[in-house]
């Protein structure tokens, strides 16, 4: 992945996600973009006069120049080439407008003020919009092995043949691809893509798979997941996310919602 679009803000995961970037940047030989972008457009909701909105834009400006300072400080010793993005506006917004010409959005689980608690508002926005892959990158992780044992979160849904593509890149460099499914037996068949299917693909590009079907059991899909790939030592997982509705799985839960509220490590999604 050349192209790496990393989103620069003051959550509790920045640091993680920026050294994640600088791994696959020196792996790949790749660009680093980071867009740091301030909204003054959510801080004082009803404040028709702008007043409190004078008050605290300069401090959210000098609080934005400090870690531009920090971030780029930490950058200019690491031999990797990127570039500095500050644009005003939503985050997802600005970075979905400079996704079509990334490989890679590179964010954390949770929004600024969230306290560290997911799932995020932004990379469910990001997920659904973006024409690239959204790498989540958990606060905690230390760094990033390009050629760690790697996880397919697979159901046989369009989602997950698309988060399956477009990790071909990451997958290739894996030491190690295990496409994972969880059996339900008790579910009717609803998708089209068996894991053989995966496999053949991958094997088209190069990519030898382990497939491994695990039993539903009684913990949760996200438990059982997680579970399996950290027994498999796994740098990453890969899985496609919102199979059913969006609003479905904001109100009635679901897999995605479940790993992104408390992610064991790296998630690279696409829907």
């Amino acid at each position: 992945m050349k192209s790496i679009l990393l989103h620069v803000d003051h959550d509790p995961a920045m640091e993680a996600r920026l050294q994640v970037a600088l791994d696959i940047a020196r792996a790949s030989g790749g660009h680093i973009t980071c867009l740091q972008s301030v909204s003054y457009e959510v801080f004082a909701p009803g404040d028709f006069y702008g007043s409190a909105i004078a008050a605290a834009m300069p401090v959210i400006k000098e609080n934005a120049e400090k870690l531009r300072q920090q971030t780029e400080a930490h950058l200019a010793n690491e031999g990797v080439p990127w570039d500095w993005r500050f644009l005003y506006g939503i985050a997802q917004h600005r970075l979905l407008e400079l996704s079509p010409l990334a490989d890679v959005v590179i964010v954390g689980p949770s929004d600024t003020g969230e306290g560290g608690k997911g799932p995020s508002a932004l990379v469910g926005d990001l997920v659904l919009k973006a024409p690239v892959p959204v790498l989540v990158v958990p606060e905690g992780t230390k760094s990033f092995d390009v050629n760690a044992p790697a996880m397919v979160a697979w159901n046989g849904s369009s989602e997950a043949c698309v988060a399956l593509r477009e990790a071909v890149p990451l997958l290739a460099a894996a030491r190690k691809v295990y496409l994972v499914s969880v059996a339900e037996p008790s579910d009717k068949q609803r998708f089209d893509f068996p894991a053989l299917e995966g496999a053949q693909y991958l094997s088209r590009h190069g990519i030898e798979c382990e497939m491994v079907e695990i039993p539903r059991g009684d913990a949760k899909i996200s438990d059982t997941l997680f579970s399996a790939a950290q027994l498999r030592e796994c740098g990453l997982m890969v899985m496609g996310a919102y199979g059913h509705s969006r609003l479905a799985e904001m109100l009635l839960g679901g897999v995605t919602r479940r790993m992104l509220s408390d992610p064991q490590m790296p998630i690279l999604l696409a829907h």
